[in-house]
């Protein structure tokens, strides 16, 4: 089931990002979306199938995640208009922190904390700003955060339906919120 919800919210996040490039939204959003993908088909293939080499397929899995948080970080700078080029900066360093950390650091606790450095930020900024996207952003952070919430509890509503999946598909929720405030901006 883990496979088939990395799978989905992949699908769903590349299916977002389309939609994005297509409709003229914020193009950083869209590489975020696309990144997000790339992570969790790497992540859904880790899960579903051992017998492939798992070292690279988490550690593809956490590059992408990483790559997202970066791209989100940025979009919310360009959008907001802050600072964007001492953001992407201090993104870029952020970024490159979390890639020298995670080769010899390979929990899944690690992309949790990158990508909700990326989130606060989020929330701050768009909350700051006020902008025609705001709610939207705010409820894609506050709705992944009842994500990451559910995965640390170790929710599991069935056997066959563990926190992982579960986790996966709040998620997928979360993006719709974040995909129609990039619309947006």
């Amino acid at each position: 089931m883990t496979l088939a919800t990395d799978y989905l919210l992949a699908g769903v996040s590349a299916w977002l990002a389309f939609l994005i490039f297509r409709l003229g939204g914020s193009k950083h959003w869209a590489a975020a979306l696309c990144c997000l993908a790339l992570a969790a088909l790497a992540g859904g293939t880790y899960h579903g199938f051992p017998q492939f080499h798992p070292g690279l397929l988490w550690g593809a899995a956490e590059l992408f995640a990483g790559l997202a948080s970066f791209l989100m970080a940025v979009a919310t700078a360009r959008a907001t208009g802050y600072f964007p080029r001492t953001i992407f900066s201090l993104a870029a360093a952020k970024l490159m922190l979390y890639l020298s950390w995670i080769v010899s650091h390979d929990e899944f606790i690690w992309v949790v904390v990158d990508t909700a450095s990326a989130l606060l930020f989020v929330a701050v900024l768009h909350t700051i700003k006020r902008d025609a996207a705001w709610r939207w952003m705010v409820g894609g952070v506050a709705l992944s955060v009842v994500a990451a919430l559910v995965q640390a509890a170790g929710l599991a509503p069935h056997p066959r339906f563990n926190h992982n999946d579960l986790y996966h598909v709040i998620q997928i929720a979360a993006l719709w919120l974040f995909y129609r405030g990039a619309r947006l901006l």
